[in-house]
């Protein structure tokens, strides 16, 4: 074989390698983007909650090749200064539509060095995000079920 031929295998397989994103070849999903909370839907012990996130605040989800960050505050945010804050993020890993995140910032340090498991389902520009969301410290055990839309 030719060493020019060589060299261009070589640097086309060096190319696909350092494109990677979250994708994965089993189910076909690539996370990566910028994703708009649109709803969540809490279970604690047998009671369901829904929130829309569209009315009075904004909950984004940026996710790249290994991390996750998300961000959340109120659109209109009272006179005092009192917003609404949220944020937190970390590394990820995506194996078929099991989605683990492990969040490494957040706001209430209770909840940093945890790990969180998904199932995660992408139809079209949403996705959901369904899992157990367990923090022993905060006294929170429920499961979690949150539709994002992908932001254009």
């Amino acid at each position: 074989m030719n060493l020019k031929y060589v060299l261009l295998i070589m640097g086309g397989a060096c190319m696909l390698t350092a494109c990677q994103t979250a994708t994965t070849p089993d189910a076909g999903l690539n996370l990566n983007g910028t994703w708009q909370l649109v709803s969540g839907t809490t279970i604690t012990k047998g009671v369901s909650a829904t929130t829309d996130y569209t009315r009075g605040q904004r909950m984004i989800k940026i996710i790249n090749g290994s991390h996750f960050a998300f961000l959340r505050h109120d659109i209109n945010p009272p006179k005092d200064s009192s917003n609404h804050f949220d944020a937190g993020g970390g590394s990820y890993t995506l194996k078929g539509d099991k989605y683990t995140e492990h969040l490494d910032y957040y706001s209430s340090k209770n909840w940093e060095g945890k790990a969180f498991d998904f199932t995660v389902k992408l139809s079209g520009d949403t996705l959901i995000q369904q899992g157990l969301e367990k923090v022993e410290s905060e006294n929170i055990n429920r499961t979690i079920i949150e539709k994002y839309l992908k932001v254009k």
